[in-house]
């Protein structure tokens, strides 16, 4: 699956998202009719994947879900605590940061 940034293209949801929610980055992607949008929070990171003339595909949330953790460094989460949020058309991955000051506390 190819995914396309086009992030430029949606300028309104990017400048709506940095300013309403915790989001530091927003980033937009499109894989075909599905939109793929990635944000990237103090304390979470959030992978959104919307269709709005099918449902999406089990394959397609693992292949998306896997590509952008490749992406993140390993010690950055904790695979365990990701969840996978699905209604039809849409699929919210949240993936929980692990946060170094609250490890150093905890030792």
């Amino acid at each position: 699956m190819k995914l396309v940034n086009v992030t430029n293209s949606h300028a309104r949801l990017v400048k709506n998202q940095l300013e309403t929610t915790d989001a530091q980055v927003v980033k937009v992607y499109s894989a075909g009719n599905t939109t793929v949008i990635f944000t990237e929070a103090p304390l979470h990171n959030e992978i959104a994947l919307i269709n709005k003339k099918r449902n999406i595909l089990p394959s397609e949330v693992s292949e998306i879900k896997e590509r952008f953790l490749k992406k993140l460094p390993q010690n950055s989460y904790d695979a365990a605590k990701i969840t996978t949020m699905e209604i039809p058309g849409l699929v919210e991955i949240s993936i929980p940061k692990v946060i170094a000051s609250a490890q150093s506390n905890a030792s």
